[in-house]
């Protein structure tokens, strides 16, 4: 008789988090958000509930969105010494076992777990699985009575039907910058674009919530980009295990080969890569075999490699959930490899755009959002050769074939280190608060912001306010120009008026970013 596995050793905030959701139990709800960020530890902290049932003698029915997910649930399952059933084709079936893991693909073809006497349902990836046809079927029609527990790690959705529509309360395990002071994630670093970015997203239409993908696809597939962030990677992570967030298949391809061509062993994987292929490229990656795997959307859920240290953020998205689930990848541990710290470089302005984990200061359920979700109507643009109206992520008219090229210059300026909130806090390096200080400063001149603007949101970045003397230099550097002088001085007298300030005041701001004396040179010219 082979002897039982012996399960997972809990973290102690693993294992409140189980009792927190006892606790509500206990309370008579019976529609509870298990919220876990990446690297807390779900399938762990899944496994355990899982066999909690079953020694209480339940029945649990547990929904997975992927098939690439069920594998690695059973796995989880087995270590616990649990007994499971499963609806997805290709694996066994067996009814009587207390324990389905359920794929929610399987089950639109199959009638009989309709009936199956489920005591508590289970969501995996709730965002997703909860929110589907069948997810919506299992909550209100087929098995309504039973307890639900829906799990994720970014309970912010696109669209408006969002978690606190369809469940009772929450749970939650610590968030980000909790877990990395106890050691169980990485410490981050983070590299961006210019604040102008690189992919121009303004002709970009929004379709249910996020970018429309040909628009992306246009504005992001291009040789002068995709060339760019390998030139990125070997000035600021040579040799690092790397992965690629791309905008399509074809993407993914391309920023693969373009590695391949400046020598750095790469591969793609793609949906309709086999699972048995998908280990080999995860295992070749572990082993260095290969340094840089590409994907669109295949390894952003379900891919958990910690030795992973870079991820290239290069499709840009208007989802929370994705983009967190990105930067993910790379935040887990890995003492074995003598992992660091996980990078990040944004070529995608996601960074900007979403935010940082660190930053996240507790988790909630998020309600209903109102006028989002429907898209706006697709810009439009004339062929210049021909006059057809043609939408304006085309690259080449319908009619004759004209070519478009990007009327906006691309940013190509190296990526500078960023930082989030949290990591801004701790900064006593004065020359590293000076280039933040700048980078606002760059930010709001950009923007048509008045300068007190960046004053402010250095202040909510970094704790503490700026000096004076920092000013110098900011926008332009130490050798200005007349018309960049010219130009400044009329940006101040535009805030000036904006914001209700004195003559005084403009001089005072001039002097500050030219010196003291450059009033009075200025006045005389």
């Amino acid at each position: 008789m082979s002897a039982r596995p012996q399960p997972p050793q809990l973290r102690p905030y693993q294992v409140e988090l189980i009792n927190d959701l006892y606790r509500k139990l206990n309370e008579g709800h019976k529609k509870v958000a298990i919220i876990a960020g990446t690297g807390a530890g779900k399938t762990v902290i899944s496994g355990q509930i899982c066999a909690h049932a079953e020694g209480a003698g339940k029945r649990l029915m547990f929904l997975v969105h992927l098939d690439v997910l069920v594998g690695q649930t059973y796995e989880k399952m087995k270590s616990f010494g649990l007994h499971c059933g499963f609806i997805k084709a290709g694996w066994e079936e067996d009814r009587d076992a207390p324990i389905q893991i359920a794929s929610v693909q399987t089950m639109a073809q199959r009638k009989w777990w309709r009936t199956w006497p489920a005591d508590v349902v289970f969501y995996d990836e709730a965002h997703t699985t909860l929110f589907s046809r069948i997810g919506k079927a299992v909550l209100y029609k087929t098995h309504p009575h039973a307890v639900h527990l829906a799990m994720t790690a970014t309970p912010e959705r696109l669209g408006k039907d969002q978690l606190g529509e369809h469940l009772e309360t929450l749970v939650a395990s610590p968030v980000p910058s909790d877990l990395q002071a106890m050691g169980f994630l990485s410490q981050m670093k983070y590299f961006s674009m210019p604040p102008d970015g690189v992919a121009d997203l303004k002709n970009v239409r929004t379709v249910r919530g996020d970018y429309d993908e040909a628009g992306l696809k246009n504005a992001c597939d291009r040789p002068e980009l995709v060339t760019k962030i390998v030139q990125e990677w070997q000035r600021l992570t040579p040799g690092k295990r790397t992965i690629a967030f791309c905008v399509d298949i074809e993407h993914a391809r391309h920023v693969a080969e373009a590695f391949r061509r400046a020598g750095i062993p790469s591969d793609t994987v793609e949906g309709g890569t086999p699972i048995k292929d998908r280990q080999r490229m995860y295992a070749d990656l572990r082993e260095e075999r290969i340094l840089v795997l590409t994907s669109c959307n295949v390894i952003s859920i379900g891919f958990d490699e910690p030795s992973v240290e870079v991820g290239l953020m290069l499709r840009p998205t208007q989802s929370s959930a994705l983009h967190f689930q990105q930067i993910g990848r790379v935040m887990r541990i890995s003492p074995k490899t003598g992992k660091t710290h996980g990078i990040i470089l944004d070529q995608a302005g996601n960074l900007e755009r979403l935010g940082f984990p660190e930053d996240i200061q507790e988790y909630r359920l998020p309600m209903k959002k109102e006028g989002s979700g429907g898209g706006s109507p697709p810009p439009m643009k004339a062929c210049p050769q021909c006059g057809r109206m043609v939408y304006a992520f085309f690259v080449k008219c319908p009619d004759c074939n004209h070519q478009w090229v990007s009327e906006r210059p691309l940013n190509l300026e190296d990526l500078v280190e960023i930082y989030s909130r949290e990591q801004a806090h701790q900064i006593k390096d004065i020359p590293t608060l000076i280039e933040i200080f700048h980078g606002h400063r760059r930010k709001s001149f950009q923007r048509g912001y008045a300068p007190t603007l960046a004053e402010h949101n250095f202040y909510e970045h970094c704790g503490r306010s700026p000096r004076d003397e920092w000013c110098l230099g900011s926008i332009f550097g130490r050798r200005p120009t007349v018309e960049q002088q010219q130009a400044f001085l009329e940006y101040l007298h535009r805030s000036a008026r904006r914001i209700g300030k004195r003559a005084d005041w403009i001089v005072r701001e001039f002097e500050k970013e030219f010196g003291s004396g450059t009033w009075e040179k200025m006045a005389r010219r």
